[in-house]
């Protein structure tokens, strides 16, 4: 897959489909564009897709600063560099972070919005000892196997880990959190550390959807709540039975969301 050299740093991305419209995807904290296979399998039949990973995940180049504001410059460069026209860009936790920041200070770069389970505030006070102690260990020791089972309970709803029938696939996405190399603890550093943009909502104009998982701890749905209402005419749609990552946990419900959504759109 190809690469692009935005902002100084060289993105991995995948580009698949045709057509007028685009629609981008900007994945969450520890993952890749590969946490949207679901999505970019079924919306490529009708859209251009185009998901990419963030500097320091999956197989971009890990070249820091990695806070927020940055990965913001490096998505408005990529959209530009391959998108003649506005686009559609759905961001999920640490995506969406990027997201709100885009629709807000490059507008003419974004037809839509979709948020899913992210937050516009900072990261809460509470969160900040135990995300800070996992993140040490990751930094000297890697994702390790007791680290990625205590992230797996933040990333995943709780009845949906305890499904028997989930045991393959959350044994899978476990198996790719390790895969992280120890400077993912930069990009960690970036999302904890975030500045909130609570006031930055009022100028988002664009048609924004806000989707999350009932069960989500990482970022608890009064968080879209709060989205949707410093959101001039944004849409809510809580998802039952999902928690952080509601791509992977019910992939045919986000489907049908976002492709109702898109040809509302179009």
């Amino acid at each position: 897959m190809p690469k692009i050299k935005v902002n100084g740093v060289n993105l991995h991305y995948l580009e698949k489909g045709s057509g007028n419209e685009i629609i981008v995807f900007s994945h969450g904290l520890l993952w890749s564009h590969h946490m949207f296979v679901a999505q970019i399998e079924e919306l490529s039949k009708s859209y251009r897709v185009i998901a990419y990973d963030h500097r320091g995940q999956g197989e971009s180049e890990a070249i820091p600063p990695f806070d927020m504001e940055t990965l913001t410059e490096d998505a408005a460069e990529l959209i530009g560099e391959l998108c003649d026209e506005p686009v559609h860009f759905a961001g999920l936790s640490m995506g969406g972070f990027i997201g709100m920041r885009l629709a807000s200070r490059h507008p003419k770069l974004i037809k839509s919005l979709i948020l899913m389970e992210t937050s516009a505030n900072a990261e809460p006070v509470e969160n900040l000892p135990k995300y800070k102690t996992l993140n040490g260990i990751v930094k000297w020791m890697g994702v390790i196997s007791p680290v990625a089972r205590k992230v797996m309970k933040i990333m995943f709803a709780e009845s949906w880990l305890e499904d028997k029938a989930n045991k393959k696939k959350a044994a899978y996405w476990q198996k790719q959190m390790m895969k992280n190399k120890r400077s993912i603890s930069g990009p960690v550093e970036g999302v904890i550390y975030r500045k909130g943009v609570e006031s930055e909502l009022a100028q988002i104009h664009c048609p924004t959807l806000v989707i999350v998982g009932d069960e989500d701890v990482a970022t608890k749905p009064e968080k879209a709540k709060f989205i949707q209402m410093g959101i001039a005419d944004a849409k809510l749609h809580r998802i039952a039975g999902a928690g952080h990552s509601s791509c992977i946990e019910k992939p045919e419900e986000v489907n049908h969301l976002i492709l109702d959504w898109l040809e509302k759109q179009t």
